[in-house]
């Protein structure tokens, strides 16, 4: 159990804070939804409850997957917080149901609500705490993809552009903090329609549109994660650090490089090509120098290094044009 708690320290920081404010705004519009019964609110109500408890269980497991390697799991547990967050989209997905059902009934059946100052209120904080959250989360992704501290409106604006380089548990975060303040937004829009023009099945479309949203996250969210539980390439990486490989003076060719990604990880594995001339000694010291050049990329955890002799033949026509600088950790 201390191992745990020690575990949790390292989580995934934003979707503890994420997962703190969703439970405070559900509260907050639980106790709206009971007094005014408004629909809009109730699919937002739902939004909240699904966005907490999913970043509830992405924070425990971005802390399990730092467990270091055991006897039994020599991998270690990189892939776990694939593993949670594929499972906490299925309750998003369950909740995203219930919100579209809840708006089609109430399409159907219109019924005004009361309360318009409670629920504009508590939709107004909503959105303001989820812009916040949100704000946090795009400058967790821009730390994450090494970009300079960002100011102003930089962390929203190009959270977007970085996105595919953030961990998986910030990404989720971002993405889902996304949809709540636009979900937030029509809500309230939804409702000041119903109130001032007599159209009450707008807050029945507005739930629809945010069970729609939410579903989006569930398939975009559920694809990225299982990608990273299967362990997919990372293109990026294992392009700038074949650049990096043949940099190296004493490197003649590439005949195998693997930069597979595992949940927050990238696991390398490179054959690469020397001069059969060289000593052991110095075969060694090239073997050392790459393998700290390469953990100190971004996400790197273990690298596997061998050598073979050149053959005077090109083997690796992987590389493109060199990508952007990627920046050390």
């Amino acid at each position: 159990m201390k191992e745990f708690f020690v575990l949790l320290k390292e989580g995934n920081k934003p979707s503890l804070l994420a997962a703190i404010v969703n439970t405070v705004i559900a509260v907050l519009k639980g106790i709206a939804f009971f007094f005014t019964g408004n629909v809009a609110m109730f699919a937002e109500m739902m939004h909240s409850i699904g966005d907490a408890a999913n970043q509830f269980f992405v924070f425990i497991g971005s802390a399990l997957s730092k467990k270091a390697p055991t006897t039994r799991f020599p991998n270690g547990f990189g892939r776990v917080v694939n593993l949670v967050c594929l499972g906490a989209v299925l309750i998003v997905g369950i909740l995203s149901y219930e919100t579209i059902v809840e708006g089609w009934h109430h399409i159907q059946h219109p019924t005004k609500s009361g309360g318009l100052l409670i629920t504009l209120g508590v939709l107004a904080i909503a959105v303001i705490l989820e812009t916040f959250v949100l704000y946090k989360a795009g400058k967790e992704v821009l730390h994450e993809a090494g970009v300079a501290e960002a100011k102003g409106l930089a962390p929203l604006t190009q959270g977007f552009v970085h996105l595919n380089r953030a961990k998986p548990a910030t990404k989720l975060v971002f993405m889902e903090d996304l949809v709540a303040t636009g979900g937030g937004i029509l809500a309230f829009l939804a409702v000041l329609i119903a109130h001032f023009t007599g159209f009450l099945q707008a807050e029945g479309i507005a739930s629809i549109m945010i069970g729609l949203m939410m579903f989006y996250v569930v398939g975009r969210v559920f694809l990225e994660n299982a990608r990273g539980a299967i362990g997919e390439t990372d293109e990026q990486m294992l392009n700038h650090i074949a650049h990096l490989v043949v940099d190296h003076q004493d490197v003649k060719d590439i005949k195998k490089l693997s930069v597979v990604k595992e949940g927050e990880y990238l696991h390398v594995e490179l054959v690469a090509e020397v001069d059969s001339s060289i000593s052991f000694a110095r075969a060694d010291d090239i073997r050392d120098h790459l393998v700290d050049l390469i953990l100190n990329q971004q996400g790197v955890q273990d690298v596997i290094i061998s050598f073979d002799e050149d053959d005077g033949i090109t083997h690796w026509k992987h590389v493109s044009n060199r990508p952007d600088s990627l920046p050390p950790v």
